[in-house]
């Protein structure tokens, strides 16, 4: 496993995002990482908290610095918990859940995230702005309507697939409606 080439794709991946997505400070972008896909294996079956740290490292300094904040997807041992800042828990009315992810039971990001942000608070679900999903782990349940998929050139980190999402307002209204 080659971290130094897993966070130059996860920073490439995230920084081409964020040009496309057109996210605002207090935005928040939801990140599914299979670190088990990352390095070859099935989802699930090879946990690497040397690879979840690899993506961490080059992502998360990127959205700190431009006041979006991360929400790193648990598995589905802890129903796609989602483990953020006690700050957009706060920002955004969320409730906390008791539960600290593991390896095992949580995956290896989102215990990346738990031990290297400030104030990690794990809550169930929430509705971002835009997402990665790093090896089908399936961010949809945690993306604002309306998903809208954005083709990233940078489409893998290690051996998984990349999919990532920005969203946008719903179109309501009939034929006299404007929307631009």
């Amino acid at each position: 496993m080659n971290t130094e080439l897993i966070k130059q794709q996860a920073q490439s991946a995230v920084t081409e995002l964020l040009s496309k997505a057109g996210l605002h400070v207090g935005d928040i972008l939801v990140v599914g990482c299979s670190s088990s896909e990352i390095v070859g294996e099935t989802i699930g079956h090879g946990s690497s908290i040397e690879a979840a740290e690899a993506v961490f490292e080059a992502i998360y300094p990127i959205l700190k610095e431009q006041g979006i904040y991360l929400a790193a997807q648990c598995c589905e041992h802890l129903n796609r918990a989602l483990i953020i800042e006690r700050a957009c828990a706060k920002a955004y009315g969320l409730e906390e859940v008791c539960v600290v992810p593991q390896p095992k039971a949580g995956g290896s990001f989102a215990t990346t995230a738990w031990a290297n942000f400030d104030a990690p608070v794990a809550v169930e679900e929430i509705r971002a702005q835009a997402g990665l999903d790093i090896g089908g782990t399936l961010i949809g349940m945690h993306l604002s309507r309306v998903a809208v998929p954005v083709r990233l050139e940078q489409n893998r980190i290690g051996d998984a697939i990349l999919l990532a999402a920005r969203t946008r307002p719903k179109y309501i209204g009939g034929i006299r409606a404007r929307y631009e």
